[in-house]
């Protein structure tokens, strides 16, 4: 049996240190996108112009954010990327404490994934955000997601 190192001898490598992870979801317009994220809790905290319309907006809250930049902010910030933005769509996921409160808040938008209890665990329900982007809330069986 052969017992050498896989590797020389040295110090371990230092791996990178993530520290945030943030969706920036392309979107055709963003105005119709921020009372969905609005509804849930999240807030403008950096809006960027792009001729008469919002170009990219920060929406933050309860330790999250996500960016939403606009299909045309994009052409012309880096147009390489252009038609790959126009066709990417996100499925986020994001596990929250009151998934009542979620279907509350969201009452006015379509389900797409109606309320379900999943083998790990977890009481889930699905959005198309105005953007296109799957949204799906989870509540973990910490709390009592009971009757809608």
């Amino acid at each position: 049996m052969d017992t050498r190192p896989l590797k020389p001898a040295m110090e371990p490598a230092m791996k990178p240190q993530l520290k945030r992870i943030t969706a920036v979801l392309p979107v055709d317009a963003i105005e119709p996108c921020l009372p969905f994220w609005e509804a849930v809790g999240l807030v403008r905290t950096v809006e960027v112009p792009h001729g008469d319309r919002l170009g990219f907006v920060i929406l933050a809250g309860h330790g999250l954010e996500v960016m939403l930049q606009s299909h045309a902010s994009i052409a012309d910030d880096v147009p390489a990327q252009a038609e790959e933005a126009r066709a990417a769509k996100a499925y986020l996921f994001i596990e929250v404490a009151d998934i009542h409160a979620i279907e509350r808040a969201l009452a006015a938008f379509p389900v797409v994934l109606p309320r379900r209890t999943t083998f790990y665990g977890a009481t889930e329900v699905g959005y198309r955000e105005p953007g296109g982007h799957l949204v799906t809330f989870a509540q973990f069986s910490g709390g009592d997601p009971g009757p809608a």
